[in-house]
């Protein structure tokens, strides 16, 4: 049975993806930073093979608490899907240089510096488990990016940045750690219906899906299956790979 680390798994794509792991089998710790009521209800719903921590993957201090709180729960850490991400405006054209600079800081903190943190940590518990099936795979990381990774945005740049960041760091994992058994795949959605898109869905929801040729928003479940796919071991010879999942809003 896997065990899987969750950050930023009460709500939104998240939650989705709490629940399509435990529906595989898998045990899961998840994080939380505001959504404590949501995370309870999640671990009450759910049981025994789902526990959630609060915590802030931007701050590093933190971390090695919670992959130590996760393999002390259950055992072993075979996936960890980094998840946690923020997202505001930051134009090109605001008058606050503090605002903007805030901006980039606190995107990247949390967007790239927590995930690769947290990878880091990840990786020390997973070269030490035993290698499984013919590949001998000891852990798999997949990381939740961004169609703004690939296109770049025209008022929120530091999130695009930190999101083609965080493809990057999948391909350096998959070429650097595949002889240790460790694959890592990042999967990148274009607008799905999150409370984080919310606000600009209600502003220009008509602009956001006139990009879209299905002419709809996607829901969290359909990156959720992709993410509990590539943590199931199906696809491990596929490390290294970015899968897009925008309704084809945007080709590569």
């Amino acid at each position: 049975m896997l065990t899987a680390l969750v950050t930023g798994g009460s709500r939104g794509i998240g939650e989705a993806v709490v629940r399509a792991l435990h529906a595989t089998g898998a045990s899961v710790f998840a994080t939380y930073l505001r959504g404590e009521a949501r995370a309870l209800a999640l671990e009450t719903e759910l049981g025994q093979r789902v526990a959630f921590a609060r915590c802030d993957v931007a701050d590093s201090a933190t971390l090695p608490a919670l992959v130590d709180a996760c393999v002390a729960r259950f055992g072993r850490l075979d996936v960890l899907v980094n998840n946690a991400a923020i997202f505001a405006e930051n134009p090109f054209d605001g008058d606050d240089y503090a605002r903007w600079r805030e901006g980039w800081s606190r995107t990247f903190a949390v967007n790239v510096f927590g995930a690769a943190d947290l990878t880091w940590l990840a990786l020390r518990v997973m070269r030490a488990q035993a290698p499984q099936g013919v590949a001998g795979v000891r852990g798999r990381i997949v990381n939740v990016a961004s169609r703004a990774a690939h296109r770049g945005e025209l008022t929120f740049a530091d999130y695009g940045a930190s999101k083609a960041a965080l493809v990057n760091l999948t391909k350096s994992l998959a070429r650097s750690c595949a002889r240790e058994g460790i694959v890592a795949f990042a999967v990148a959605p274009g607008f799905i219906q999150t409370e984080m898109a919310a606000s600009e869905l209600a502003a220009r929801r008509g602009e956001i899906e006139g990009e879209i040729p299905g002419r709809r928003v996607g829901a969290p479940e359909e990156v959720a299956s992709i993410v509990a796919f590539l943590a199931s071991g199906a696809a491990d010879y596929a490390t290294g790979t970015t899968i897009d999942v925008n309704g084809a809003s945007h080709v590569r």
